[in-house]
């Protein structure tokens, strides 16, 4: 099958990181290459940022790479980029007439209007996956929909607009419901593990090194106050003999100059524990997995997740979680099983759980080996790639579902 990615505001050539834009990233060359190793024919057409890049780039991992010339070569949001989709669209359609794809897959609200403007007037088959809603966006950081009025107002259309929407979890999916998405039209497919880069490592230290140390929390996720760091950092004053660790955000040499470190600082000083709380800056993806496979525990506790990723990596690893259930934690984690699920506000229980875990190391161990269990099973790329290619199916029955199509230039 011919399949033809849009993810105009970000490549899939990026480093991926733990920011939206870089989840995204991740998530289009990760599934490029899942496509591809099931033998389907991926080109993925993103806006060129860099005057210097290439017109065309085929990936290592077999599926190509267009930069579209449309507005100044460089970044900049996604806001700013409709004032070019005329320019985006309009490359897209003359590429499609000429060779069209079997099934246009969009990435993100911005690219789903061009995909739309391009597919619709060729008559092809669409899909889109919004890695994240304005309405949920707006509904959990509180204050006025103002900010993402006009993505909301998008998503609406593009979801009326698209052959089948693909849903990264089961809240968002019954978002899109309450938009007038008909649900026949959804398809849940969450977002994948690099399972060879998160895995349990092979070195068990022993129960003397164990016991000679502070037990160990990391927190994962981008340094922003929608993650929810403050009641575990009250947590930790409750808990004798624990440090937190917390990744994110800018490199660590420049932390002291980032608005929400030095909260976080602060609220460390006032409960008591700074000597116990470190944050350590910009974690590269690559590293994150040994970071992980340190702790005796990782929380995710945000008010908001998108891409809910971030337990599942930790689950890969073979570490305990706890995470808030919202988003697609409560897709991912079986509470008591895989991982615990705490509710949203309430910090008592968050001490329970870290209690439990710490005290109870065959509660641990078998959280652990079941939440590696469960990312093994349901959140590799290659069965991302199969539950995609099923969407695929659904919205193109018309189409030979014969995965062994001779590569096109599309």
């Amino acid at each position: 099958m011919r399949v033809a990615f849009v993810s105009e505001n970000v490549s899939p050539l990026v480093s991926p990181g733990v920011a939206e834009t870089g989840r995204q990233s991740a998530h289009v060359a990760q599934l490029s290459a899942a496509l591809a190793r099931r033998g389907h024919d991926v080109v993925v057409y993103t806006r060129r940022q860099d005057l210097d890049a290439p017109d065309r780039v085929h990936a290592d991992a077999n599926f190509d790479v267009v930069h579209v010339s449309a507005g100044p070569a460089q970044p900049s949001s996604p806001d700013n980029h409709l004032a070019h989709m005329a320019d985006f669209a309009r490359y897209l359609r003359c590429q499609w007439q000429e060779n069209p794809p079997d099934v246009v897959h969009a990435h993100y609200w911005s690219s789903g209007l061009m995909a739309q403007l391009a597919a619709r007037t060729l008559g092809l088959t669409s899909l889109q996956t919004f890695h994240g809603l304005g309405s949920m966006k707006a509904r959990v950081k509180g204050g006025s929909q103002r900010q993402y009025e006009h993505q909301i107002r998008t998503e609406r259309v593009v979801a009326k607009a698209a052959s089948r929407i693909i849903a990264t979890h089961a809240d968002e999916a019954l978002e899109l419901a309450r938009m007038g998405t008909p649900r026949t039209r959804i398809s849940v497919v969450p977002n994948g593990v690099d399972l060879n880069l998160f895995a349990p490592s092979d070195r068990v230290p022993s129960i003397e090194a164990r016991e000679s140390r502070m037990r160990r929390i990391v927190c994962v996720g981008p340094l922003e106050p929608r993650r929810g760091l403050d009641a575990v950092i009250k947590a930790v004053a409750v808990l004798p003999d624990v440090e937190l660790i917390i990744p994110g955000g800018p490199p660590g040499c420049e932390l002291d100059d980032y608005d929400e470190a030095q909260r976080l600082n602060r609220l460390a000083v006032e409960h008591g524990v700074a000597n116990r709380v470190q944050l350590v800056g910009h974690v590269a993806h690559a590293a994150m997995p040994a970071l992980l496979r340190t702790a005796d525990v990782v929380i995710c506790t945000p008010w908001y997740e998108p891409f809910a990723v971030l337990p599942v990596e930790a689950m890969a690893c073979g570490i305990p979680v706890i995470a808030h259930g919202v988003d697609g934690h409560d897709d991912a984690i079986v509470d008591g099983v895989t991982g615990m699920l705490v509710p949203h506000g309430s910090p008592l229980r968050l001490v329970d759980c870290l209690r439990e875990i710490f005290d109870h190391p065959s509660v641990a161990e078998g959280l652990g080996a079941s939440g590696r269990d469960r990312a093994v099973a349901r959140y590799s790329w290659d069965q991302i790639a199969i539950e995609t290619e099923r969407a695929y199916m659904r919205a193109t029955p018309n189409v030979v579902g014969d995965r062994h199509v001779s590569a096109g230039q599309h």
